[in-house]
């Protein structure tokens, strides 16, 4: 069975440490570290904007950017950025309105009080954010990959050395 390829685990790293961000920069802010924030949606960064760059951005370094499948990876990217700053973006403003007009209603009328999540869509900064921490990590994960295999050829280096001299 073939080991997943490192672009897999930049998108994963990419995410994560959008993620992390996110609830460290919360605990600063409250002092209260919580971890919903780990799968939170909305926010700085962007973690699906830092997921998506770090996929793209990995795949231009290990297939080349002048890769069809680094052309996929970034138009990928492009669309998922897009949609975090304005279609999900759109989708929280109308959370917010319904929300107000379930608000005012509850107050004549026995509704349901179950409320939907604003917090959808990124601004444009926080897209940028997300790039930014995508770009990041691809270079990170690339960096950490090659000296794990450097190091792995050098344990085995030594282990043969060993086998020889006996």
């Amino acid at each position: 069975m073939n080991s997943l390829h490192p672009s897999f685990w930049a998108a994963l790293i990419g995410w994560f440490i959008a993620q992390l961000i996110k609830m460290i920069s919360c605990f600063v802010r409250s002092g209260k570290l919580d971890f919903s924030y780990l799968l939170s949606t909305g926010g700085m960064p962007s973690a699906h904007s830092s997921m998506a760059c770090s996929l793209a951005i990995s795949i231009g370094l290990y297939e080349g950017f002048s890769s069809v499948a680094f052309t996929i990876g970034a138009a990928f990217s492009a669309v998922v950025m897009f949609d975090a700053q304005s279609v999900r973006k759109a989708a929280g403003e109308q959370a917010k309105i319904l929300n107000q007009i379930l608000d005012e209603l509850l107050y004549e009328h026995h509704l349901s009080e179950k409320k939907l999540k604003e917090l959808l869509g990124h601004t444009r900064l926080e897209v940028l954010g997300g790039l930014l921490t995508g770009f990041v990590s691809a270079h990170l994960c690339k960096f950490f990959i090659y000296w794990l295999l450097i190091f792995n050829a050098s344990l085995n280096s030594l282990i043969s050395q060993e086998g020889q001299v006996t």
